[in-house]
């Protein structure tokens, strides 16, 4: 992924600013820290990138999901409709904020689907923690009519689409709340970070306190702030911030390279049989940094990834088996397997978890296989991986023809 291909001497520098302070947290010590607020700076940047109102940089993606899910209301007994497809995350937030998640269907474009958050609404349904998966962007024109329809509260997790926008507004701010991801794996890396948007203030106030203990950050005196709400500890440091404003400034840039390389990529493999391509919902505000290839079936597709496997070829993922990324795997989920007790299980869980009725998640899934989008990549490297994946496919494909 691009945040770990480019990084280097101006990373260092941001870095060394913190070092030289020798202060690493992320509020006060004002004297100390010689104008130096790494932090406040890469919620800038992002605020650049996305044109969020507001910006809130949190430790992780995943508490950035917990955050917005609290900023946005969402608590104990709230019924929330999620994907089956996305980082384990977005559900352990939803139930680690008291939530029950309510799955529903996703459909081509591999993030929620419309017909599917509707065959799962009832009077109970309090919100949808939305995922743009793999880059790109669910249809949000039809969700955000069954939002506005139903009153719902919408909270996006675009943790993979950072950048990625839908006729011309950026995923994550069609909600109340929404979030991205900066760890090691993104399109920018903090090597470990998140960042809350919204442009609604009183949740940007929820947010910035409920993740630092519900401190209200008013003065220069930490031990002498107000506390307005109960928080917990969900700060980023200024070491992880530094690198962060840096990785999120080159964005725009990378996202141009990246979207330069699916296409070529993308021409050569649209002329092999057997393959076809992942719905993007608007073409134009991808963020390219996955290919996302369908195969007619998922015993093809199994049978692909193990030639992938033999000849070698890397750099991809098929989610179907994935551990981390879809509920097949998920048997700790569905089996409510806590260290302790959760609302969910006190309160009872909407769906029966371990019998779960999802046919158009299970064929899409099985199905793909994501290419992570390199901006480093040559003509000619991009030329030899789509031989040599169209080689593996026609390898399958000619038995069954």
């Amino acid at each position: 992924m691009p945040g770990t291909e480019l990084y280097g001497v101006e990373e260092r520098k941001e870095v060394n600013d913190v070092m030289e302070t020798g202060i690493f947290f992320r509020y006060n010590h004002d004297a100390q820290r010689n104008g130096i607020w790494k932090a406040k700076e890469f919620e800038a940047e992002v605020k650049k990138v996305t044109n969020a109102t507001y910006a809130h940089a949190v430790s992780s993606g995943s508490t950035a999901v917990s955050t917005a899910l609290a900023a946005a209301g969402i608590g104990t007994g709230d019924e929330v409709i999620v994907p089956p497809f996305t980082y384990a995350a977005s559900v352990e937030a939803v139930l680690f904020v008291g939530a029950k998640p309510v799955f529903a269907e996703i459909d081509e474009t591999l993030c929620l689907s419309a017909e599917g958050i509707r065959k799962v609404l009832t009077p109970k349904t309090k919100g949808i923690c939305l995922v743009h998966m793999c880059g790109g962007m669910a249809n949000m024109d039809e969700i955000m009519a069954i939002v506005k329809e139903h009153d719902l509260i919408l909270v996006e997790d675009a943790g993979q689409a950072f950048g990625a926008s839908y006729k011309g507004t950026k995923v994550g701010l069609f909600g109340k709340t929404g979030c991205y991801s900066f760890d090691f794996f993104k399109i920018a890396t903090a090597g470990e970070g998140g960042v809350l948007v919204t442009n609604d203030e009183a949740a940007y106030k929820l947010a910035d306190s409920y993740s630092d203990h519900g401190h209200d950050h008013v003065g220069n005196n930490r031990g002498m702030e107000q506390h307005p709400i109960i928080g917990f500890n969900y700060r980023i440091s200024e070491l992880h911030a530094a690198i962060g404003k840096v990785q999120t400034s080159r964005v725009p840039e990378v996202m141009k390279r990246n979207n330069k390389n699916k296409k070529l990529l993308t021409e050569l493999l649209s002329k092999t049989e057997g393959i076809s391509f992942a719905a993007i919902a608007d073409a134009d505000g991808d963020s390219a940094t996955f290919l996302n290839m369908f195969l007619p079936d998922t015993a093809i597709a199994k049978a692909v990834v193990d030639e992938f496997n033999k000849t070698g070829i890397t750099g991809f993922n098929y989610w179907f088996t994935n551990m981390y990324h879809f509920i097949n795997q998920w048997e700790h989920i569905k089996g409510l397997k806590t260290a302790s007790r959760l609302a969910v299980e006190v309160l009872g869980a909407p769906q029966d978890y371990m019998n779960l009725d999802l046919p158009k998640s299970q064929e899409v899934i099985g199905r793909l296989v994501s290419f992570g989008i390199r901006c480093t990549w040559t003509e000619e490297e991009i030329h030899a991986l789509a031989k040599n994946i169209s080689a593996c496919v026609e390898k399958v494909l000619v038995p069954v023809n």
